[in-house]
Order: structure tokens, then sequence, then C-alpha cells
């Protein structure tokens, strides 16, 4: 796995806006993000936020914009069908923005809730989203996290099937499934066929309580990871995603989080 493939989540300056989120991300030695998908880092919406702008802020931060942390799809489960027309064109333009940018992935969101019943409504839609996706040569990851459809294995991979597209799948997050007590490394071989992206994150249960940790102390075992993600043809960026500001500072802490994943 080639260091410039590591990237990180602009998600933890959340608050800030986007020019210091990658200005940051630069300076702790990142060449590329993942820009979350709300304002103010980013919106599909040119009149809430300026994407010359934003491509403007990128460049002079050195990096790269990888992937787009995105909400998309979640009023496909909708039972309007005004509200389902317009998260579709959403969807598209969203994707547009992904080839704007050189992107070569957004995050996507499966309807809302988990219930599976919602799968052949939103379905169709993501299998319209994904072919247009495809053409861009764009791929769309829904991230496996509790209150998502993708939270559960068995769901994800029914509307993978369904959509049947590679460029349609599981942004996989194995500390997502670790705090929802779910086997991460039976979940990645059950995504396998599907993983189109990657969170890397650490953390691990002392008791009945899950804690967030610096990569490498927690229980997530990287090395598998990295190895089986690379053995079954993933050519993605890994994004580490740095969520524990309560911890440790980003700007000391980040930068140790690259050099570790380098190793890998």
């Amino acid at each position: 796995m080639k260091p410039e493939r590591i990237s990180t989540c602009t998600y933890p300056m959340r608050s800030e806006p986007a020019a210091e989120a990658l200005a940051a991300m630069g300076k702790a030695g990142f060449k590329k993000v993942d820009l979350w998908g709300n304002v103010p880092h980013l919106s599909a919406d040119p009149a809430k936020c300026d994407h010359a702008a934003l491509e403007a802020a990128a460049k002079a931060a050195g990096v790269r914009i990888a992937n787009l942390g995105t909400y998309c799809g979640g009023d496909f489960a909708s039972e309007s069908a005004d509200a389902r027309a317009k998260a579709l064109a959403e969807m598209k333009a969203t994707i547009d923005l992904a080839v704007r940018f050189g992107a070569r992935s957004i995050r996507v969101r499966p309807g809302t809730g988990e219930d599976p019943a919602i799968i052949p409504r939103i379905a169709p839609l993501f299998k319209e989203s994904a072919a247009y996706a495809a053409e861009r040569g764009v791929y769309l990851g829904m991230e496996n996290h509790g209150g998502s459809l993708a939270g559960n294995v068995e769901a994800a991979v029914q509307l993978c099937e369904a959509v049947a597209s590679k460029y349609f799948g599981v942004l996989y997050e194995p500390c997502n499934l670790s705090h929802a007590r779910v086997d991460y490394k039976a979940a990645f071989e059950a995504f396998k066929p599907w993983i189109v992206h990657i969170h890397v994150k650490d953390g691990r249960w002392a008791g009945d309580k899950f804690q967030p940790t610096h990569l490498g102390e927690g229980e997530i075992d990287y090395p598998w990871i990295v190895g089986k993600m690379e053995a079954m043809g993933y050519r993605g960026d890994y994004a580490l995603e740095y969520e524990i500001c309560d911890i440790e500072p980003l700007e000391s802490a980040l930068p140790r989080w690259l050099g570790y994943f380098r190793t890998l």
C-alpha cells in the first residue's frame, strides 16, 4: 500500500471553515482529504458553498479532495415522490462535484433507519445513481454504523446485491462495527465484494463501555485489514478519521497517526 493512498477526514473540524480544515490537514502531512459533506465544508448547492473557493482552498493547502463525506440518498426512502426526485437530483449533483474535484468516491446514506423493508423502495434509485456514477468513474459507499441500514451486515449486502453495480457498495468502517459489537472481520468477508472505501480509527471495549483510542492502541487489527484489503485488489484510499480531540489535539496527534499507518 503506497503512502500516497492515505487520506484524512475533515470531520473533526466540522465547526470550522473549510479552508481552515484543509490547511490543518495539509500541515499535518496529508496530501488527500475526505471532505465532510455538510456546511461549512461542503454543499452541492452553490448558494450554500462556493465550489471555486473550495478548490482554491484545497490548492493553497496542498491537498486533494479524494472523497466527499456526504449524506445523499436519505430521502430515497421517503413516501413523497417529490422528495425522492429532489434526492436523486442532489445525488447526481454531488457525483458531478466529485468529478469536478477529482474525488474517487462519495459517501451515501441508504435511506433512513435500519429496517430492511425499505430496500425495494431505495434500490431502484441507487441503481440509477450507480449507473450515473459509473459513467463518471465515481464510487458510492454507504458507511456501516448504527442508525443506518448499512449497520446491518445482512441488509447492507442485500441492498448491494439489489443494486448490482461495482460502483455502489460499502464504506467499510471496522471501528464502527466493533463499537456495535459486530465482528468486523466476519463483516469484512461479507462486505468484501462490495467495499469501495474505508475509514480508519481505533477503540476497545473496557467492560460495558467502548473507549475510542489512538490508532494502534485499540482492538482493531489494521495489519490484518490492510493485508485483506490489498489482497482483494482494493486500490482506493485509507481515510484516517480522527475523532478524539478531547484526548489530544488533532495538530499533535494526527501526524503520529499518519506515521503509524505508513508503517502498514
